[in-house]
């Protein structure tokens, strides 16, 4: 969904990619605040089986969300214009598109970022410890629900910036969530949860591993190396790489 809304300001009103996806940060945090109260109020508030039907309800959202797009925009794939889509930086014989270093520069400025924010802030430490002990933050006299909403709205509003990065590094369709679900499944459980540059890592280490296997095997074997890695890390260290053993 935040690709195709840069798409629609890049294409309508001449936008940069990376502008248009800090202009729709706010935006989707204000979505993810609404999301998680309606999740919170219709599902977790009810019970203790209510993880299985949240991703019942956040899988409902996401096809929601595609048919919508569909919709609007039809099946064919689309692109962003800027100056550095199209161009590359050449060493030799070899060609870096500027697509992907731009990209790149973002994920890993947008890391550190994040990073920051849940290691020096309050609310940053609040957000991690609220996986760990509820009742222990809560006699610390933070509000358990205002800070999963808060840390639902920053997952969300980072998607602006992601989607921009996921348009400007190739064009998108609507079904394209069903391809990079896996792979984020793999990369944050391999990572270990609540460590992002554990994340950063292991999705550098999938994607790497993913063009070496594309290369020499073809491209029907390359998703099934990060299932594969993550399968061989869980069996020797099952709480990720960077994680820690509760």
């Amino acid at each position: 969904m935040a690709a195709y809304a840069v798409h629609f300001l890049n294409e309508n009103y001449g936008i940069d990619p990376l502008v248009a996806g800090l202009l729709i940060t706010p935006l989707f945090f204000l979505f993810g605040l609404a999301t998680y109260r309606l999740y919170y109020e219709t599902f977790e508030k009810r019970g203790s089986d209510a993880g299985v039907r949240g991703i019942a309800f956040f899988f409902g959202i996401a096809f929601i969300i595609e048919v919508l797009i569909i919709l609007q925009f039809g099946v064919d794939q689309r692109s962003v214009t800027a100056s550095y889509v199209g161009k590359a930086w050449r060493i030799g014989d070899m060609r870096i598109p500027f697509r992907l270093l731009v990209a790149f520069a973002v994920a890993g400025a947008l890391t550190i970022l994040l990073t920051l924010y849940l290691s020096r802030t309050f609310m940053g430490r609040a957000i991690r410890a609220v996986a760990q002990d509820q009742e222990a933050l809560r006699l610390m006299g933070a509000n358990p629900i205002r800070i999963k909403q808060w840390a639902f709205g920053i997952a969300t509003a980072v998607l602006g910036i992601a989607g921009a990065l996921l348009i400007i590094v190739a064009p998108v369709e609507p079904t394209l969530d069903r391809t990079y679900i896996g792979r984020t499944f793999c990369v944050v459980v391999m990572a270990g949860l609540g460590s992002m540059t554990g994340t950063l890592v292991a999705a550098i280490i999938l994607g790497v591993a993913e063009t070496i296997v594309l290369t020499l095997f073809g491209a029907s074997w390359a998703p099934a190396i990060s299932f594969a890695m993550l399968l061989g890390v869980l069996a020797v260290r099952p709480q990720g790489l960077f994680g820690r053993l509760s």
